[in-house]
């Protein structure tokens, strides 16, 4: 079992940028891809980015170069940097590891103000 803890959503303006955490509660780096979804109010949950156990870095076409997924220099904490964000960029954005069958944290709200 992992609980996974995402942080640093918030209220941001359009062009702006925000970075969000994922901490796991154990170790995962080396056994698990970990992935950023989004869900909007009334869409459908969707992927955003991707690391893999091997630090391969996959992202969505929406993400334009606009986002980047990382890891800390501790490995098991992911990062995704937010920049130039649009309006559409708001959600609940969750962490995830395993695939979306696998494990996911509780999400955090990103609002992206016009």
């Amino acid at each position: 079992q992992v609980q996974l803890v995402e942080s640093g959503g918030g209220l941001v303006q359009y062009g702006g940028a925000l970075r969000l955490t994922c901490t796991p509660s154990r170790t995962v780096y080396g056994n698990y891809d970990i992935s950023w979804y989004r869900q909007a109010p009334g869409k459908k949950r969707e992927l955003v980015a991707t690391i893999t156990t091997d630090d391969r870095k996959n992202y969505a076409d929406f993400v334009k170069d606009r986002f980047t997924i990382s890891r800390g220099n501790a490995k098991n904490t992911v990062y995704l940097q937010m920049n130039s964000l649009e309006s559409e960029d708001t959600a609940i954005y969750y962490c995830v590891i395993g695939g979306p069958g696998g494990y996911w944290g509780q999400g955090t709200q990103v609002t992206v103000s016009s």
